[in-house]
């Protein structure tokens, strides 16, 4: 078997060229890759085509046959032999947010075994680690009989669009993971909904919400929250802010301004699929609102409707009605993402992981009825449905083999929440590149990947190739 030859070489070997790996790492981690305005040659904007370039500069000096996909996704292979694995992975990155406190985003910094920035862990890190285990095959010239390809994509967090144009032109790999997930291997991600619904309404009274906004990213659980509340007092609106803070656990800011009261939520940011790892401030901001002396009027009628459908700490659909769970996939989570109220409308967003029992039936036309029950259009009309491979496949089972190789850990088939580029990859499972119980504070402040995980990836990867496709 490949591991008893190879092991003891390709951790030597990788273990040697740790502080490269880092230094590569920290070349990726510097460039802001936020998806922004399309431009000339740059379909996701200026931050990931600069993070595609530096990728293919890193990629060709290490001697691979780089090919760009018109600056969608770049790819790396191993050789001109048959194509047997695929390793996608992805350049961009979530928006940097606020409250960071080790680092600034984009300056890379190394402290007690771990490497902070923003994409560390997701996804510059394991893109990387990945890179280094192909490294670690072709330079250790160990004998492979097929091909393995590198995959660097520059839109996952905004659509997965670069990875969909990829394949228009490109075939599937017989097998594809994914290190954007988690250890062991991730063989079922979650359906998701991503509902959309708004109201109109009209308020001729003083007392009243002047504006309301939270949110970066549909995916993303906010930390904060912004609120403008005319004609009450900011006593009343402390006094009721510290009562609420009582209930939500959340720091509420109030200073007067010449249109009212304007209100800070300081609540916890985290990923959408993971909703009770946060705090949301949305939410907790809509409670404080709810609480206070406010006229009757049509817009605080929708308001305390709203609340009522996703209140403070409901992040699995429970007042809903669509709280469901399975035993392979788990629970179905709900996440209030994006909200403003101005100018007589109120537009949200929320984002739902659904597990393999839900579907449209059960999950969409449930919630759509019911925002129309309390006056809210809901014009979201599908879903995403789950993905699953089978774990009792030789291509799960090896990887598997190779994750307990290396960590000595129980290897054993996850459910994620999170969608990776291969939930619509007939065998594409995510695999790594954070162990069992690290919380990397993706998509929050302060994101980091644990040094030895990843360098422990690149181990379990290389196995995996040599394995895969010899």
């Amino acid at each position: 078997m490949a591991e008893n030859i190879y092991k003891e070489r390709i951790e030597k070997y990788i273990d040697e060229h740790r502080e490269d790996m880092l230094e590569d790492i920290k070349r990726l981690v510097r460039i802001n890759s936020e998806k922004g305005e399309e431009k000339s040659g740059m379909p996701f904007g200026e931050g990931p085509y600069k993070a595609l370039c530096e990728a293919e500069d890193i990629m060709r000096g290490y001697g691979f046959k780089v090919t760009n996909y018109d600056n969608y996704v770049t790819t790396a292979d191993i050789s001109d032999k048959e194509r047997c694995l695929d390793i996608l992975a992805h350049l961009d990155v979530v928006p940097a947010g606020e409250g960071w406190q080790i680092t600034t985003p984009y300056e890379p910094v190394v402290k007690n075994g771990r490497i902070y920035g923003r994409g560390t862990a997701d996804d510059k890190g394991p893109f990387i680690a990945a890179l280094y285990a192909m490294r670690a095959i072709k330079e250790l010239n160990i004998p492979i009989s097929k091909n393995v390809r590198l995959i660097g994509g520059t839109d996952e967090e905004c659509g997965s669009s670069d990875i969909a144009y990829y394949y228009k032109k490109e075939q599937e790999a017989p097998m594809t993971f994914s290190p954007d997930g988690e250890f062991p291997v991730v063989n079922i991600e979650k359906g998701s909904l991503r509902g959309h619904f708004y109201a109109d309404y009209t308020v001729d009274t003083d007392k009243k919400i002047v504006d309301f906004t939270a949110g970066t990213k549909v995916n993303v659980v906010p930390g904060k929250a912004y609120a403008t509340v005319s004609g009450i007092s900011i006593q009343e609106i402390e006094q009721a802010a510290k009562a609420a803070a009582k209930v939500t656990f959340v720091d509420y800011i109030c200073e007067e301004k010449d249109n009212g009261v304007y209100i800070t939520a300081v609540g916890k940011g985290a990923h959408a699929s993971t909703p009770k790892e946060g705090n949301n401030a949305i939410t907790a901001l809509l409670f404080l609102l709810t609480t206070l002396p406010f006229e009757d009027n049509e817009q605080i009628r929708l308001v305390k409707r709203l609340y009522a459908m996703m209140p403070h700490n409901d992040s699995n659909g429970i007042a809903l009605n669509v709280a469901m769970s399975d035993e392979l996939s788990g629970e179905l989570t709900l996440a209030f993402s994006l909200l403003t109220i101005r100018e007589g409308r109120i537009d949200g967003t929320f984002d739902s992981r659904c597990p393999i029992c839900a579907n449209e039936d059960n999950v969409l036309k449930v919630i759509k009825d019911r925002m129309a029950k309390e006056g809210f259009v809901f014009d979201t009309d599908t879903m995403r449905a789950p993905h699953h491979v089978s774990g009792d496949s030789a291509f799960v089972k090896t990887l598997l083999d190779k994750y307990e190789e290396v960590t000595g850990l129980k290897g054993e088939c996850v459910s994620m929440g999170g969608g990776t580029y291969v939930h619509n990859l007939k065998n594409g499972v995510a695999f790594g590149a954070s162990m069992p119980g690290t919380d990397n504070k993706m998509h929050g402040p302060d994101e980091f990947a644990v040094i030895e995980e990843l360098t422990d990836s690149a181990k379990i990867f290389a196995l995996a190739i040599a394995e895969l496709c010899r």
